[in-house]
């Protein structure tokens, strides 16, 4: 895959509070394209962290109703990845990549 490719894998990293409790478990959590597959999101994620991959779980987020200016209209869906890394591995999703 090449690099830009992958930097178009890892749209950003996901800062909640659970998401922030997964890196107890050295766990990770990204936002990836609707297309993304876990093969695509390990390798993306392996070459641009230098990091091991031990396993990718990914979840696909479906878009809330919400009203604007008093009309209906809908969020767009996203995918999350969870990327459990090996252990000694790490990832500082505050300085970005």
């Amino acid at each position: 895959m090449i690099k830009e490719r992958m930097y178009d894998v890892i749209q950003r990293s996901v800062v909640t509070e659970k998401s922030t409790l997964g890196g107890a478990n050295n766990q990770v959590t990204f936002r990836v394209p609707l297309s993304a597959t876990k093969p695509q999101i390990r390798a993306a994620v392996q070459e641009l962290f230098g990091v091991k991959v031990t396993s990718v779980n990914t979840l696909r987020m479906r878009g809330k109703l919400k009203r604007f200016r008093g009309r209906l209209g809908r969020r767009s869906d996203y995918k999350k990845a969870i990327v459990c890394l090996a252990e000694g591995d790490s990832i500082d999703v505050t300085t970005g990549v």
